[in-house]
């Protein structure tokens, strides 16, 4: 498959999906400290867009929120929507589940974008993890905490899985679409069982 066909409708829904959830787990880490308006908007814009950023930079593309409005307009809106909302409303762990969400769409489409831009499999498959987790690094570190990668619970590798898959589906023939779908529901199942029954890899004990 050429590399501009791998962008498409689904690809682009998914791309908006994970920018709206990762600002929406954003403005909840505001939300948890509770912090102004403008901190919840801020949390939310570099939540959204750090790992595209990162992945942009790296495969010189043009940054996306730059060159398009809807993106960092997404992430104000849904800032001022959470704001909005009573906290009673959002359940402890809703932040881990957005950011999920957010893991398993931003870890397909980032990879895809890579493909698309002529980058070949394996960088490809990490540009993806890239563009799924830095976000939420980014988050961490100016929220103060330890970041969700230090925990032993899975993380990164539910990213690999989406955008590892998503690359091998795609380069075995399958349509982009379905490899799309495929491959993000997986990430997200992994990253939800890690959730609900804290699977996580060994760590080590040397």
């Amino acid at each position: 498959m050429e590399p501009a066909q791998i962008l498409g409708p689904i690809l682009s829904v998914i791309d908006l999906l994970g920018i709206a959830v990762f600002a929406a787990s954003g403005a909840l880490q505001a939300a948890q400290r509770r912090q102004t308006l403008v901190t919840f908007a801020f949390f939310a814009l570099i939540t959204g867009t750090g790992g595209g950023t990162v992945r942009d930079l790296l495969i010189g593309a043009p940054v996306f929120w730059v060159v398009d409005s809807r993106y960092p307009l997404i992430c104000l809106v849904t800032a001022l929507l959470v704001w909005m909302t009573p906290r009673a409303w959002w359940k402890d762990r809703a932040l881990d589940w957005f950011d999920a969400i957010g893991l398993a769409a931003y870890a397909v489409y980032g990879a895809a974008k890579a493909l698309s831009a002529g980058v070949a499999p394996l960088p490809a498959a990490m540009m993806g993890v890239v563009t799924a987790c830095m976000g939420g690094i980014i988050r961490d570190v100016l929220a103060g905490q330890p970041s969700i990668i230090l925990r032993p619970e899975l993380y990164v590798t539910a990213a690999v899985l989406a955008a590892a898959l998503f690359v091998l589906l795609v380069l075995a023939g399958m349509a982009v679409p379905v490899a799309a779908i495929l491959a993000a529901l997986a990430g997200f199942l992994l990253r939800a069982l890690a959730i609900v029954r804290g699977l996580a890899l060994p760590v080590y004990r040397g």
